[in-house]
């Protein structure tokens, strides 16, 4: 009777220990099955704040216009050609107050817009004359890049800035040096805004003699390079050419 009632407790403690397995287990399931809706279901959608590519960190996409196309200026010549009413066909210059004329049209202004939007705006304005006319717009002359030497280099004046060029470089497109020129102190004049204006001093000089052009700066749109004239060259007027060796070495400046 003894070994009967203990085979009974033995029994009755495995069905409860089964049952707290069971239990658990279904616990442990029911736990995956809801979260596992709210992985899948953020990781499907690009872009979202639960997506792969917030989680790794990666950058948002770049905003505002990487390639913007050229914005018409003062002086810029353009044609403009009809295909189908070759009569009205014609060449203007955007005057000085931004606006342009055209026949059988009042003043339109067009300074800053693009050439895509100046042939809408023209192709609209000229719908009550021409039915549904097809334009053309060419820019014929516009505004090149430029920079301006100034100062003691033979051939001062403003020159184009088709590539990617330096002071020294700039100097030489100039013409050179005079033998006025104080090499140690050209000046690189550049606005950063329509009230502030840099200015860097060179020592071109240096540069070429340590063979060195590491700190030779780049030019930029509307540079402005002025060369000093050296001391000896201001005084020279004043001293007798004969004995302005012994005063003075022109290698000095």
């Amino acid at each position: 009777m003894k070994e009967f009632s203990l085979k009974l407790l033995f029994i009755f403690i495995a069905c409860m220990m089964q049952q707290s397995v069971f239990t658990a287990v279904a616990q442990e399931q029911g736990l995956r099955g809801a979260i596992k809706p709210l992985d899948t279901a953020d990781s499907t959608k690009s872009g979202t704040a639960g997506s792969v590519l917030d989680r790794n960190n990666s950058s948002p996409p770049l905003t505002g216009e990487r390639h913007p196309q050229y914005r018409l200026c003062k002086n810029d010549v353009i044609a403009v050609t009809f295909t189908f009413a070759p009569e009205f066909d014609q060449t203007v210059t955007i005057q000085p107050d931004g606006f342009i004329e055209l026949t059988g049209l009042p003043d339109i202004h067009v300074e800053g817009v693009t050439v895509a939007e100046l042939r809408q705006a023209i192709r609209q304005a000229y719908t009550p004359i021409l039915h549904d006319p097809e334009i053309t717009i060419t820019l014929k002359d516009y505004d090149r890049p430029s920079f301006i030497a100034s100062g003691q280099v033979m051939h001062p004046g403003k020159f184009e800035l088709r590539s990617d060029i330096t002071v020294t470089e700039a100097v030489a497109i100039a013409g050179g040096f005079t033998e006025q020129a104080k090499h140690s102190q050209v000046v690189l004049f550049r606005r950063i805004s329509a009230q502030i204006v840099e200015a860097h001093v060179l020592d071109i000089k240096f540069l070429l003699q340590s063979r060195n052009l590491n700190e030779d700066m780049h030019m930029q749109v509307g540079d402005l390079i002025f060369v000093p004239q050296n001391r000896i060259s201001k005084i020279r007027k004043y001293l007798p050419m004969s004995n302005l060796s012994a005063y003075v070495s022109p290698s000095q400046f």
